[in-house]
């Protein structure tokens, strides 16, 4: 019973180590990997679900369609320092 285990880890580790790398590997961001032209987002709920920290994009460009990392947009300080000189 150890040895099924044992082997059942040993498995369960490859599978994880290749799914990391496989992230790492994707693409990051709307910029196309070819020709660096902003990507149009591809819609799919069961997807979107599924996987949400990745998106499917297809360049208007070249046509590359795939699989990218969705990227967090970082907060937009200016606006908020905008908006406090404006009420002072």
């Amino acid at each position: 019973m150890l040895v099924v285990l044992v082997l059942l880890v040993t498995v369960a580790m490859r599978v994880a180590i290749v799914t990391v790398v496989v992230y790492l590997l994707l693409p990051r961001g709307p910029l196309c990997p070819h020709c660096g032209i902003e990507m149009v987002p591809l819609r799919n709920r069961f997807f979107d679900r599924l996987l949400p920290a990745l998106q499917r994009r297809w360049c208007l460009e070249c046509g590359w369609d795939g699989v990218v990392r969705r990227v967090r947009a970082a907060p937009n300080h200016s606006i908020d320092v905008m908006s406090r000189a404006a009420r002072s």
